[in-house]
């Protein structure tokens, strides 16, 4: 099983779409084992966006991210990291399939709802930067032998 870190992101905690993204990831058939709201340090804003650092935009990134709060998630399941991608949709929400997350709540670019992990490296350095071991949970869902032969 695989493992991914998801987001949701100031403007999607501001909007109430915690509930739907949560919805559309258990419907998929995801395990849920991370979650927490947090209000997010300067620090770990910059920890997590390091890879833009030297990009113009990093800035306001930042500066979105400890905004308001954020719901932080870890979901584990065969091809999470590439099937929650394909959920979340593309990163411009304009260009965004109808269905995803993106597609179906996003209009801008810069208030796009959601982040989740673009690879197994990422999403590892990820979850091991928003959670501690003791707060993902290790537990088998009754539906597991109706998801997976």
């Amino acid at each position: 099983m695989e493992r991914t870190f998801v987001m949701v992101k100031p403007d999607g905690v501001q909007r109430g779409l915690v509930g739907d993204v949560i919805r559309r990831f258990e419907s998929k058939g995801f395990k849920l084992v991370g979650l927490k709201l947090v209000s997010v340090s300067r620090e770990l804003a910059e920890q997590h966006y390091g890879v833009h650092r030297e990009r113009p935009f990093f800035g306001s990134l930042v500066e979105f991210i400890i905004s308001a709060p954020v719901v932080a998630m870890v979901w584990e399941g065969k091809g999470a990291i590439a099937a929650a991608r394909k959920i979340i949709g593309a990163t411009n929400p304009l260009e965004a399939e109808p269905g995803t997350i993106r597609g179906d709540f996003g209009v801008d670019i810069g208030r796009n709802l959601i982040h989740g992990s673009d690879g197994p490296d990422t999403a590892a350095s990820e979850i091991a930067l928003w959670f501690s071991e003791s707060e993902l949970a290790n537990w088998e869902p009754a539906t597991k032998a109706w998801l997976y032969e």
